[in-house]
């Protein structure tokens, strides 16, 4: 088996699907809660869940009282990466931060993996997790606090930095962590933090769940993740169902009888089959898939021969396979296999090796939590500031936990200044640097604060729907 490449986050674009809704959005001083709707349509809008005019001031005022240690964590955090199982130091810092605020922290799991309990009485079990790793690439963002981390990765030299975010993802964790324990007189239930290894090759979460995860830990009734993105900070966005692809990586080697350039009919040439393939190939895309289905196939590398005269003995060609649902997936990678096999035989050559690596699943948002969640949310932030968008076609492993049968929501904050955002949308304008870019650069202060504030306020929503329920 291969190890899954690295997943792109592309989730620019997705709040443009706001439309009209983003210059008014820019024009909104900004605050982590925005403009709050009045007590009698907070207690509407989030019937089963939390007041939100009484509990939010109190949630406001812990952010911003512990804002200065977070900001310091975030830095450090940024400044000392690490990729994937290789985190060692990060985890050994968010274990210490959580073992302050009066979690009971079991390190190493899953490798690297830390998961940290907060018991305070019956109730609900709510999960949040963050991502520990980092990127294997350079920073250029001139940042004064930037990486300036090289390693070893997969045999080469390489940079290390934060580009997708999960720096602010861990500073939010450890804040909403502080900040549901200070306001513990306000709800009952157990708090399941998870500091997630490995995200970005998409095998952290299997690797905890293999570790024993649900035997050692108590089981989890709802769970929460945000993800970054470069979208305005204060906005927060989601979707029902669907908001991340499947994802799984695709190897064929075609193997020919190599020989002269001069003499092609002496051979079987590798380089014809997968020319082939690759072309026919998208017939499976366009003719045999739903076209309203997400479904695509791209080949990224093609690797073979090493002269101009000389046909080799065999090609390989590396991709990628991205959809949403599992009948679509099915589909595309049967086409795959059907598609390798008619070429082969076409050319008289013997079956072509294929591997097909199971990367992350889509992630599925409940959608009882999303409406639950959503209704707060609006209520909390204003209606401009949050925002349902179509799935991104990038992978997360989040689905590990959430196809163990959590009720969960996977959601997105904007880190950029939202002046500056619309203005890169202006016809010939420079876009900003998105995830997985050595630019990236999110602004810490509001980014951090609405990813604190909106995780709190979810986690206090949702330890409210079992008691409305009778779980």
């Amino acid at each position: 088996m291969i190890t899954p490449p690295i997943r792109l986050k592309r989730t620019a674009l997705a709040w443009l699907l706001a439309g009209a809704a983003l210059p008014a959005f820019a024009q909104i001083p900004f605050s982590p809660g925005g403009a709050s709707a009045a007590p009698a349509q907070a207690a509407a809008a989030t019937a089963g869940g939390i007041d939100v005019a009484q509990i939010k001031p109190a949630v406001d005022a812990a952010v911003n009282a512990e804002y200065g240690q977070l900001d310091l964590l975030y830095k450090d955090i940024h400044a000392h990466p690490e990729l994937a199982f290789q985190e060692t130091r990060t985890a050994a810092t968010l274990a210490d931060q959580m073992r302050k605020i009066g979690f009971d922290v079991t390190e190493h799991v899953g490798k690297t993996g830390v998961v940290a309990v907060y018991r305070n009485g019956a109730g609900p079990t709510i999960l949040v997790r963050t991502e520990l790793d980092a990127l294997p690439m350079e920073e250029k963002t001139g940042l004064p606090y930037a990486s300036n981390v090289h390693t070893k990765w997969r045999g080469e030299d390489v940079g290390v930095a934060h580009s997708c975010g999960h720096d602010l993802h861990m500073a939010s964790w450890v804040g909403t962590a502080k900040t549901l324990v200070s306001l513990k007189d306000r709800w009952h239930g157990t708090l399941v933090f998870v500091a997630q290894p490995a995200e970005e090759t998409v095998s952290g979460a299997q690797s905890m769940i293999d570790d024993g995860f649900f035997k050692r830990f108590p089981k989890p009734d709802y769970a929460f993740a945000l993800h970054t993105g470069p979208g305005p900070y204060g906005s927060i966005v989601f979707n029902s169902g669907p908001i991340t692809s499947n994802s799984d990586g695709l190897e064929i080697t075609f193997k020919g009888r190599g020989g002269h350039g001069s003499a092609p009919d002496k051979t079987i040439d590798p380089v014809m089959m997968a020319a082939r393939f690759v072309v026919d190939l998208q017939s499976v895309i366009s003719r045999e898939k739903d076209p309203q289905e997400f479904g695509v196939v791209s080949i990224g590398a093609i690797q073979g021969g090493s002269a101009e005269n000389i046909i080799p003995d065999s090609v390989l060609l590396r991709g990628t396979i991205r959809s949403y649902k599992p009948a679509v997936r099915q589909k595309m990678l049967d086409g795959i296999r059907r598609t390798a096999k008619a070429v082969t035989e076409m050319s008289g050559a013997p079956d072509a090796d294929i591997k097909i690596t199971e990367g992350g699943k889509a992630v599925n948002n409940d959608p009882t939590v999303v409406a639950r969640t959503e209704a707060m949310f609006k209520t909390a932030f204003g209606n401009e500031r949050v925002l349902r968008v179509p799935p991104i076609t990038a992978s997360e492993d989040f689905s590990a936990f959430v196809d163990a049968g959590i009720p969960s929501m996977f959601f997105f904050i904007g880190v950029n200044d939202p002046q500056t955002f619309l203005a890169s949308l202006k016809p010939g304008a420079k876009p900003l640097p998105t995830n997985h870019s050595p630019l990236f650069a999110p602004v810490p202060e509001p980014s951090i604060k609405t990813g604190v504030t909106a995780m709190s306020l979810a986690v206090l929503n949702a330890l409210q729907w079992s008691k409305a329920s009778g779980q």
